[in-house]
Parts: structure tokens; C-alpha cells; sequence
């Protein structure tokens, strides 16, 4: 059951450097070029205003497009992309830095913007060992010279986060990583929560399927007449971390960010601790080298 009630202001989370971000997000992963139009022109219609892409999603042209088309204003949006650093790229010295600063202006091209909200280094491992210390010294290359207003990782491990804190100068203002309740990653949110880094989720829905169908989020989706999607998703707000779901299904991208209208009390809060595997859907980061 969804609620049919007015959608409330989605609350937002401000990063160690100032910037604001929307808690609730929208994603596009594996959205193709051409259907990332029409779905983050009705995510942003729908009210989302934090939209979230990657170089290798290949759809920044059509999320552009889209973010062009909306007629919301510019300052009223957050903008996330993400860049690819393949292993087949030796990303050392100023060859590497340059070839970070030529992947941000392509991205930046096919976007159409000016300047991006947020930065993501995508993955921590290339072929080249943990070389996202030299891209990101481009990063706060790029942060300075006002191009990015915030520059954070995505799926950093503890240990790749404290070589980042030793090394280099600026905190990421943010780490986007698998995190849903089957895989709460509860380590992980201490060591952010301690350094000030912002936990950011990819697939928050646990991609769906086995997790919105757990009779325990269910139960409660029943008690509060809402998805097992909207329960999750709840969850994460009051855990204090950054959603991103994504789908191209209109209602269900209008359901996904109706979910401030509601509380999950104590007793929900220790029922959707019960689904906990500790399993992830996605793969380690510590052991993956997409190339």
C-alpha cells in the first residue's frame, strides 16, 4: 500500500566542507542514455532534486538532457557523477592527474554543466595498486579551483580511507557504498561518523526482490500502511545516511521519495536488525578490479 499523501520536503545532510545534499536521491544506474531522459525528468518533476550518475553509466548526455529540460533552476539541484578509473590507466604523476582533469571535462560536456555538485573516485582499485591518492590530488585540484563544490569515494574500505586521511589533505565529504539492511555496514558508518565523511548508499533497496519481500519488513510495511521499499528507504533516513534508489517506473519513482510521512519506532527498528546476512549483493572492493 502507498500512501496517496502530499510528498513532505525531503530533509538534507550538510558535508564536512558546508554543502547541503538531499538525503533522498535519485539514481541511474543502468538506466540506457536514451531512458535516463524521460525517468530524471519525472524523478525532478516528482520533487527529487539530488540525481546521481557515473561516466561508465554512459547516460550523463541523457541525465543532462533531462536536468536542461526540467526548468528547475540550477542552484536548486545537486549533481553527482562518478569517474571511471579503469585499470587499464596508469593514473600516476601528472599523466594521470591530467587524464582526471580530461575525464571531468568530458563528463562536465556531456552534462551540459558548469560545475558539478559532487566527485566520486568509483572504485578503489585499478590494475595500478591503490593509485587514487594521485587522482585524488586532481580531485582537490579540481575542488579549488571551484569546478566541484564537494569531492568524496565510492566503495572505499576503512583501510583505503585512512591511506586517503594520511596522505592527502582534503576528507572526502562523502563514501557511496553498497548499503542495505542485509548489509548494514555498520564498521564502516562508525569510521564516517568519526572522521565526518557522509555515508552515501548505492542500491538501498537491496536491488530488490528477496529483501522488499522479508516478512519482517512486510509486517511493518502493513503496520504503517506503506512498501516494504518505503519502510527501507525510511530506514535509511533514520540511520543518517544518503539514499539513491533508482527505477524507471514512474509510480514507483514518485512512491520511492514519499517516505518522510511516516516514524519507524524502536520495535521496527530491531525487526529490520533481524535481516542482517553481513552478505553483500554487489562485489568486495577489496578484492574487485573493474577494468
Amino acid at each position: 500500500m502507498t500512501s496517496t499523501s502530499a510528498v513532505p520536503p525531503i530533509p538534507s545532510i550538510t558535508l564536512n566542507n558546508g554543502v547541503r545534499i538531499p538525503q533522498l536521491g535519485f539514481g541511474v544506474w543502468q538506466v540506457p542514455d536514451a531512458e535516463a531522459v524521460p525517468a530524471v525528468r519525472t524523478a525532478i518533476e516528482a520533487g527529487y532534486r539530488s540525481i546521481d550518475t557515473a561516466a561508465i553509466y554512459e547516460n550523463e548526455a541523457g541525465t543532462g538532457q533531462a536536468i536542461a529540460e526540467s526548468g528547475v533552476a540550477r542552484d536548486e539541484l545537486f549533481v553527482t557523477t562518478k569517474l571511471w578509473n579503469s585499470g587499464t590507466v596508469d593514473w600516476s604523476g601528472d599523466q594521470g592527474r591530467d587524464r582526471v582533469l580530461r575525464a571531468f571535462d568530458e563528463s562536465m560536456a556531456k552534462l551540459g554543466l558548469e560545475q558539478l555538485d559532487l566527485y566520486l573516485i568509483h572504485w578503489p582499485r585499478t590494475m595500478h595498486g591503490p593509485s587514487f591518492l594521485n587522482i585524488w590530488r586532481a580531485f582537490e585540484q579540481l575542488q579549488a579551483d571551484g569546478r566541484v563544490r564537494a569531492i568524496g569515494v565510492s566503495n572505499f574500505h576503512v583501510t583505503d580511507l585512512e591511506l586517503l586521511l594520511k596522505e592527502t589533505s582534503v576528507v572526502p565529504a562523502l563514501n557511496q557504498v553498497e548499503l542495505h539492511p542485509y548489509f548494514p555496514q555498520a564498521e564502516l558508518r562508525a569510521f564516517h561518523a568519526e572522521h565526518g565523511i557522509a555515508t552515501e548508499a548505492w542500491s538501498p533497496l537491496g536491488q530488490g526482490g528477496d529483501l522488499l519481500a522479508e516478512p519482517a519488513l512486510l509486517k511493518i510495511a502493513e503496520k504503517h500502511g506503506r512498501s516494504a521499499a518505503q519502510v527501507v528507504l525510511r530506514w535509511h533516513l533514520q540511520s543518517g545516511v544518503i539514499a539513491i534508489p533508482k527505477s524507471v517506473t514512474p509510480a514507483r519513482i514518485r512512491e520511492n521519495l514519499d517516505v518522510t510521512g511516516f516514524e519507524l519506532d524502536a520495535e521496527d527498528l530491531a525487526a529490520i536488525a533481524t535481516v542482517d546476512t553481513g552478505k553483500r549483493i554487489g562485489p568486495d572492493p577489496a578484492g574487485f578490479d573493474w577494468n
